[in-house]
Protein backbone atom coordinates (compact mmCIF):
# COMPACT_ATOMS: atom_id res chain seq x y z
CA UNK A 1 0.00 0.00 0.00
CA UNK A 2 3.00 2.46 0.64
CA UNK A 3 4.75 2.01 -2.64
CA UNK A 4 1.09 2.27 -4.24
CA UNK A 5 0.36 5.44 -2.73
CA UNK A 6 3.91 7.36 -3.54
CA UNK A 7 3.59 5.63 -7.06
CA UNK A 8 0.43 7.68 -7.68
CA UNK A 9 1.91 10.92 -6.25
CA UNK A 10 5.00 10.38 -8.82
CA UNK A 11 2.07 9.60 -11.07
CA UNK A 12 0.40 12.67 -10.79
CA UNK A 13 3.93 14.62 -10.17
CA UNK A 14 4.10 15.95 -13.99
CA UNK A 15 0.89 16.91 -14.78
CA UNK A 16 1.09 18.84 -11.37
CA UNK A 17 4.23 20.43 -12.12
CA UNK A 18 2.84 21.47 -15.55
CA UNK A 19 -0.30 23.43 -13.68
CA UNK A 20 2.14 24.71 -10.87
CA UNK A 21 3.72 26.47 -13.82
CA UNK A 22 0.74 27.76 -15.50
CA UNK A 23 -0.28 29.19 -12.16
CA UNK A 24 2.46 30.43 -10.71
CA UNK A 25 3.59 27.72 -8.60
CA UNK A 26 0.03 27.29 -7.11
CA UNK A 27 -1.30 24.22 -9.07
CA UNK A 28 -3.76 23.48 -5.90
CA UNK A 29 -5.55 26.28 -4.23
CA UNK A 30 -4.51 29.27 -6.44
CA UNK A 31 -7.22 32.11 -5.01
CA UNK A 32 -6.78 32.58 -1.35
CA UNK A 33 -6.88 35.03 1.36
CA UNK A 34 -4.27 35.50 4.37
CA UNK A 35 -5.16 36.63 7.76
CA UNK A 36 -3.62 37.53 11.10
CA UNK A 37 -5.11 35.29 13.55
CA UNK A 38 -4.91 34.10 17.36
CA UNK A 39 -5.01 30.05 18.11
CA UNK A 40 -5.40 30.13 21.72
CA UNK A 41 -5.18 26.35 22.88
CA UNK A 42 -6.33 25.33 25.92
CA UNK A 43 -6.38 21.09 25.98
CA UNK A 44 -8.50 18.77 25.99
CA UNK A 45 -10.97 17.28 28.88
CA UNK A 46 -8.94 13.98 28.42
CA UNK A 47 -5.49 14.49 28.14
CA UNK A 48 -3.59 12.78 24.73
CA UNK A 49 -0.48 12.17 25.50
CA UNK A 50 0.25 14.41 22.35
CA UNK A 51 2.17 18.11 23.12
CA UNK A 52 0.59 19.82 20.56
CA UNK A 53 -2.73 18.78 21.87
CA UNK A 54 -2.32 18.93 25.05
CA UNK A 55 -0.29 21.83 25.98
CA UNK A 56 -2.09 25.48 27.19
CA UNK A 57 -0.76 28.08 24.81
CA UNK A 58 -1.66 31.07 23.14
CA UNK A 59 0.03 32.01 19.49
CA UNK A 60 0.07 34.41 16.92
CA UNK A 61 -0.62 32.42 14.21
CA UNK A 62 -1.63 33.40 10.12
CA UNK A 63 -4.19 31.86 8.42
CA UNK A 64 -4.62 31.06 4.64
CA UNK A 65 -8.13 30.47 3.02
CA UNK A 66 -8.44 29.18 -0.21
CA UNK A 67 -10.47 28.06 -2.96
CA UNK A 68 -9.18 24.94 -3.94
CA UNK A 69 -9.71 24.61 -7.86
CA UNK A 70 -9.72 28.18 -8.56
CA UNK A 71 -13.74 28.34 -9.84
CA UNK A 72 -15.34 31.32 -9.69
CA UNK A 73 -18.27 32.44 -6.74
CA UNK A 74 -20.41 31.35 -6.26
CA UNK A 75 -19.51 28.26 -7.79
CA UNK A 76 -18.91 25.72 -4.65
CA UNK A 77 -15.37 24.81 -4.35
CA UNK A 78 -13.05 22.47 -2.33
CA UNK A 79 -12.33 24.66 0.33
CA UNK A 80 -9.01 25.03 2.19
CA UNK A 81 -8.10 26.49 5.58
CA UNK A 82 -4.16 26.22 6.13
CA UNK A 83 -2.83 27.52 10.02
CA UNK A 84 1.52 28.48 10.38
CA UNK A 85 2.71 28.71 13.72
CA UNK A 86 6.04 30.28 14.45
CA UNK A 87 6.38 32.00 10.85
CA UNK A 88 9.63 33.16 10.51
CA UNK A 89 11.28 29.99 12.41
CA UNK A 90 13.50 27.41 11.20
CA UNK A 91 10.57 25.00 13.02
CA UNK A 92 7.23 26.18 11.94
CA UNK A 93 3.97 24.03 12.25
CA UNK A 94 1.87 24.32 9.30
CA UNK A 95 -1.83 22.57 9.66
CA UNK A 96 -3.54 22.45 6.28
CA UNK A 97 -7.68 21.14 6.50
CA UNK A 98 -9.94 20.83 3.62
CA UNK A 99 -13.43 21.75 3.64
CA UNK A 100 -14.93 17.55 4.63
CA UNK A 101 -18.36 16.03 6.05
CA UNK A 102 -18.01 16.06 10.43
CA UNK A 103 -19.09 12.39 10.62
CA UNK A 104 -17.16 9.34 11.38
CA UNK A 105 -16.86 8.06 7.69
CA UNK A 106 -17.51 11.90 6.09
CA UNK A 107 -14.68 13.47 7.84
CA UNK A 108 -12.26 12.28 5.11
CA UNK A 109 -14.54 12.83 2.45
CA UNK A 110 -13.21 16.01 0.15
CA UNK A 111 -16.69 17.85 -0.49
CA UNK A 112 -17.29 21.60 -2.26
CA UNK A 113 -18.85 24.60 -0.14
CA UNK A 114 -19.41 27.95 -0.82
CA UNK A 115 -19.19 29.18 3.08
CA UNK A 116 -16.12 29.62 4.45
CA UNK A 117 -17.51 28.55 7.89
CA UNK A 118 -17.92 25.12 7.02
CA UNK A 119 -16.32 21.80 8.72
CA UNK A 120 -12.58 21.44 7.86
CA UNK A 121 -10.48 17.91 8.49
CA UNK A 122 -7.06 17.02 7.73
CA UNK A 123 -8.40 13.62 5.99
CA UNK A 124 -4.54 12.77 6.26
CA UNK A 125 -3.83 10.67 9.49
CA UNK A 126 -1.31 11.43 11.93
CA UNK A 127 0.08 8.67 13.61
CA UNK A 128 0.79 9.30 17.55
CA UNK A 129 1.10 7.84 21.10
CA UNK A 130 -2.70 8.29 21.34
CA UNK A 131 -2.91 6.32 18.00
CA UNK A 132 -4.14 7.36 15.10
CA UNK A 133 -5.46 11.45 14.73
CA UNK A 134 -7.06 13.09 12.73
CA UNK A 135 -7.72 17.20 12.94
CA UNK A 136 -10.68 19.35 12.43
CA UNK A 137 -11.59 22.82 12.34
CA UNK A 138 -15.63 23.61 13.47
CA UNK A 139 -17.35 26.55 12.71
CA UNK A 140 -19.08 28.32 15.12
CA UNK A 141 -21.08 30.84 12.48
CA UNK A 142 -22.26 30.47 9.15
CA UNK A 143 -23.07 32.98 5.81
CA UNK A 144 -19.19 33.98 4.97
CA UNK A 145 -18.12 33.99 1.84
CA UNK A 146 -15.30 32.33 0.02
CA UNK A 147 -14.47 34.78 -2.90
CA UNK A 148 -11.34 36.25 -1.38
CA UNK A 149 -12.21 40.39 -1.32
CA UNK A 150 -15.47 39.48 -0.20
CA UNK A 151 -14.37 37.05 2.68
CA UNK A 152 -11.74 39.57 3.52
CA UNK A 153 -14.62 42.47 3.77
CA UNK A 154 -16.45 39.98 6.19
CA UNK A 155 -14.24 38.94 8.13
CA UNK A 156 -13.37 42.92 8.55
CA UNK A 157 -17.15 43.11 10.30
CA UNK A 158 -17.05 39.87 12.12
CA UNK A 159 -14.05 38.02 13.37
CA UNK A 160 -14.36 34.39 11.99
CA UNK A 161 -14.15 31.78 14.86
CA UNK A 162 -13.46 27.85 14.97
CA UNK A 163 -12.97 25.07 17.52
CA UNK A 164 -9.97 23.07 16.68
CA UNK A 165 -10.81 19.52 17.45
CA UNK A 166 -9.03 16.30 17.63
CA UNK A 167 -10.25 12.67 17.32
CA UNK A 168 -8.94 8.83 17.63
CA UNK A 169 -10.03 7.04 14.83
CA UNK A 170 -13.69 7.48 13.94
CA UNK A 171 -14.13 8.58 17.13
CA UNK A 172 -16.08 11.19 18.49
CA UNK A 173 -13.76 14.81 18.08
CA UNK A 174 -12.62 16.52 20.78
CA UNK A 175 -12.22 20.50 20.95
CA UNK A 176 -8.54 21.75 22.61
CA UNK A 177 -8.62 24.58 20.90
CA UNK A 178 -10.38 28.04 19.31
CA UNK A 179 -8.91 29.85 16.76
CA UNK A 180 -10.07 33.26 15.75
CA UNK A 181 -9.38 35.16 12.15
CA UNK A 182 -8.97 38.77 12.00
CA UNK A 183 -7.80 41.08 9.77
CA UNK A 184 -6.88 40.50 6.11
CA UNK A 185 -3.14 41.14 5.41
CA UNK A 186 -2.07 42.91 2.07
CA UNK A 187 -1.47 42.30 -0.46
CA UNK A 188 -4.27 39.65 0.21
CA UNK A 189 -2.69 36.69 -0.81
CA UNK A 190 1.11 36.95 -0.22
CA UNK A 191 3.61 34.03 -1.60
CA UNK A 192 3.31 32.21 1.86
CA UNK A 193 4.08 28.64 1.87
CA UNK A 194 2.73 25.46 3.76
CA UNK A 195 4.09 21.96 4.08
CA UNK A 196 1.86 19.45 6.41
CA UNK A 197 4.16 16.78 5.65
CA UNK A 198 7.60 18.23 6.86
CA UNK A 199 5.98 21.26 9.27
CA UNK A 200 3.45 18.41 11.93
CA UNK A 201 2.62 19.66 14.99
CA UNK A 202 4.75 18.04 17.79
CA UNK A 203 3.97 14.48 18.67
CA UNK A 204 2.14 14.10 15.36
CA UNK A 205 3.98 12.25 12.54
CA UNK A 206 2.02 12.19 9.05
CA UNK A 207 0.67 8.95 8.38
CA UNK A 208 -1.10 6.60 5.95
CA UNK A 209 -1.87 6.81 2.23
CA UNK A 210 -2.24 10.33 1.64
CA UNK A 211 1.11 11.65 3.49
CA UNK A 212 2.82 9.52 1.11
CA UNK A 213 0.88 11.07 -2.08
CA UNK A 214 1.17 14.16 -1.06
CA UNK A 215 5.78 14.45 -1.18
CA UNK A 216 6.34 13.78 -4.49
CA UNK A 217 3.29 16.48 -5.54
CA UNK A 218 4.91 18.67 -3.31
CA UNK A 219 8.42 18.30 -4.89
CA UNK A 220 7.10 18.45 -8.12
CA UNK A 221 5.43 21.63 -7.20
CA UNK A 222 8.86 23.19 -5.29
CA UNK A 223 10.88 21.98 -8.76
CA UNK A 224 8.51 23.72 -10.75
CA UNK A 225 8.85 27.10 -9.09
CA UNK A 226 12.75 26.82 -9.06
CA UNK A 227 12.62 26.66 -5.52
CA UNK A 228 13.87 24.52 -2.35
CA UNK A 229 11.94 25.87 0.19
CA UNK A 230 8.70 24.23 1.79
CA UNK A 231 6.10 24.04 -0.90
CA UNK A 232 3.97 26.49 -1.23
CA UNK A 233 0.02 27.22 -0.40
CA UNK A 234 -1.33 26.80 -3.38
CA UNK A 235 -0.20 23.13 -3.39
CA UNK A 236 -0.78 22.11 -0.10
CA UNK A 237 -3.98 20.64 0.22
Amino acid sequence: MADLSRGAGRVVAAPLAALARWRNGKPMHPRGAVFDAVLERHGSARPWGVPFLDATARDDVVVRLSRGAGLPAPVPDLLGLAVRLDEGSEQPVDLLLSTTGRGALTRVVPVFRRDTASVYCSIMAYSSAAGPIRLAALPTGDGVPSDPEPLAASVRRRPLVFVLAAARGFGAWAPFARLSIGEAVRPLDPDLRFDAVRHPPPGLVPDGPLARFRAPAYAAAQEARGGSGAATAGTSH
